[in-house]
């Protein structure tokens, strides 16, 4: 029986990537979304991957959602937490809204998803899960003031879960994408764009299905790696 793996935000973008990723290497996925109904069934018709819509920024409405997933195809074994929003705005123009809503969804959904699953993989004595952070969580965005500290603090929270997990057979890694090409990147004014890749060294936006292939190995053979945080942003930000 193959391995069963939840990818948050799993059906458009780089989580599109990681579900397709995943179920070509052999793995049974879940993909999760929390909105566009339509996205997730075109998805679900040309993948065969199986969606479950729930607001990984609530407590309650996710862990039901893992125990109905748990249900339908077993337990879950590998955790991708790539769910994630935006409400870019200087801080003195930020609302409260706008910050609480970033990080009920960027950060609170990683404790939400990872509380959920956790038990059962230290029972198991064995998980793998892997947080999207974002280049912007290891050197800030002016205007991201929200997004910058939750993708910051995830970096944090998969330091202190992997030493956590450890003993247990499970890892905990981190990604920081840099600028990917994805429909949010795409939608930026092109004269934005522009000076955005002109300020990486490769001289290209990173493309979803490279994120996904650090996922598969960050799933299929970790090794020694634990707690580490994956930055693939092209060499536009190297952290120390």
């Amino acid at each position: 029986m193959s391995k069963i793996a939840l990818v948050t935000g799993g059906t458009r973008g780089i989580g599109e990537a990681i579900s397709k990723g995943l179920k070509a290497a052999g793995y049974t996925v879940a993909a999760n979304y929390s909105g566009n109904d339509e996205a997730a069934a075109k998805f679900k018709g040309e993948t065969g991957i199986a969606v479950y819509k729930f607001d990984v920024g609530d407590f309650e409405a996710t862990a039901a959602a893992i125990k109905q997933i748990e249900t339908d195809l077993g337990p879950v074994e590998i955790l991708i937490n790539n769910a994630g929003i935006t409400r870019d705005g200087f801080l003195h123009k930020m609302t409260a809204d706008q910050w609480r809503e970033v990080i009920r969804v960027d950060l609170d959904s990683v404790f939400n998803t990872s509380r959920a699953v956790i038990e059962g993989m230290r029972t198991r004595g064995y998980g793998r899960i892997v947080n999207i952070s974002s280049i912007n969580g290891q050197k800030g965005q002016i205007g991201q003031s929200n997004y910058s500290a939750a993708k910051a603090g995830i970096i944090g929270f998969t330091k202190a879960l992997a030493q956590e997990g450890a003993a247990k057979g499970i890892t905990v890694n981190a990604i920081a994408p840099g600028y990917i090409n994805t429909e949010m990147v795409a939608a930026m004014k092109p004269e934005a764009l522009a000076k955005v890749v002109a300020t990486i060294p490769v001289g290209r936006l990173g493309e979803c299905e490279e994120i996904a292939r650090c996922v598969q190995f960050l799933v299929e053979d970790p090794g020694f790696i634990n707690g580490s945080t994956l930055t693939v942003n092209g060499s536009q930000y190297i952290a120390g």
